[in-house]
């Protein structure tokens, strides 16, 4: 691959990681970064991943092969603007945003639909900002492009290949189709966890009941609640029409329960229950996908003192990093005593082979 020059109009923790992935797979490249944040440039120019740290969209971008729109999605309009001025004929411009709509639209309002080939990096942490970006974070992820009509297909193959070589999985769609497709297996199941813990909420009792015994699968099923109130009211609010064509899908799917449940229909019950098993045992076991995959096991521990110690030694040994560590109390849907979460596919399987080795009854979630 010939020297390419990069821009990224945005360095938080997706612009950052991919700047940090070319600057790992491509050494050779050139990057030009601006970022509002002082800081993250300044970082950035320090660990060597950005060439130049412009302090505005200037000519300095007009060297580029390929521009990166990672600012916010409300912000990614008036870059447009910025960067038009700038944008050379040949250059590939992209972004990466959840939803890719809006994007569009204002890329054609702007003139620039035969540059334009939008992006969404299906990868994320709860961490944010340049200073948590990370060039692994784009591995095995599904990477969507969806080109605009007007895009050259040579670009878009060329684009393909680039985003293969940064080590995700290239996957192209239609724009519309990609806001669909996420809306039903990442928009949706945000807001229905945070319905869900919400009702939990509403239901509990003045102790707290239902809080000090939520575990097990209920913990599982609304871990995502967590997430930023900020960034899913914006996903609410620019891909609304499809989430809520689906809320009535998945209204409908609950009424089906209700129904059946009100009418003490075994048959009925059984067969929902079997085609949402048999379905849901037929995705990948890939950490791909808009929803974090969660590297998470259960050990199974003796009750007396030191057994905790003995187990975070062990790992310690090996600078093994722990995200999370608790003593599940409510078992009811899943083994071991003790719950840990790791940062890395990498360091749970490590994690489990030691643990293994040393005699411990291990669990892996399904």
């Amino acid at each position: 691959m010939s020297q390419l020059t990069f821009g990224f109009i945005g360095l938080g923790l997706i612009g950052g990681s991919i700047a940090k992935a070319v600057r790992e797979r491509i050494p050779l490249a050139r990057i030009v970064a601006y970022d509002v944040e002082p800081a993250a440039l300044a970082l950035a120019r320090q660990e060597g991943v950005a060439d130049i740290a412009a302090q505005k969209i200037d000519g300095q971008f007009s060297r580029c092969d390929y521009i990166f729109l990672c600012a916010p999605v409300q912000k990614n309009d008036e870059n447009l603007e910025a960067v038009k001025k700038v944008l050379s004929p040949d250059c590939v411009l992209t972004d990466v945003g959840s939803v890719k709509g809006g994007i569009h639209r204002a890329v054609e309002r702007a003139g620039l639909s035969d540059r334009f080939i939008g992006g969404h990096p299906m990868a994320g942490s709860e961490r944010t900002g340049y200073a948590n970006a990370k060039a692994a974070l784009l591995e095995n992820a599904y990477y969507i492009l969806t080109p605009s009509p007007l895009a050259p297909p040579e670009k878009v193959e060329a684009f393909q290949s680039l985003v293969a070589s940064l080590g995700a999985i290239p996957l192209v769609l239609e724009s519309g189709r990609h806001d669909y497709v996420t809306a039903a297996i990442s928009h949706l199941p945000h807001v229905a966890a945070s319905s869900l813990v919400n009702l939990i909420q509403e239901q509990d009792s003045k102790e707290g009941v239902m809080r000090m015994v939520a575990a097990g699968g209920f913990k599982d099923i609304t871990r995502i609640a967590s997430s930023s109130p900020v960034m899913w009211q914006q996903i609410c609010l620019t891909n609304g029409e499809n989430i809520s064509n689906l809320l009535s899908g998945y209204i409908r799917q609950l009424t089906k329960f209700q129904s059946a449940i009100d009418r003490q229909d075994g048959e009925a019950l059984y067969r929902l229950f079997d085609d949402a098993r048999r379905y849901r045992d037929s995705f990948a076991d890939v950490s791909s996908g808009p929803i974090k995959r969660s590297y998470r096991l259960s050990v199974d521990i003796a009750d007396h003192a030191g057994a905790l110690a003995d187990i975070v030694t062990l790992l310690a040994r090996e600078n093994l990093s722990i995200k999370n560590i608790a003593i599940s109390h409510n078992r009811e849907s899943e083994d071991g005593v003790l719950q840990m979460e790791f940062y890395l596919e990498a360091s749970l399987e490590r994690a489990k082979e030691l643990l293994l080795r040393a005699g411990y009854g291990v669990h892996s979630p399904a």
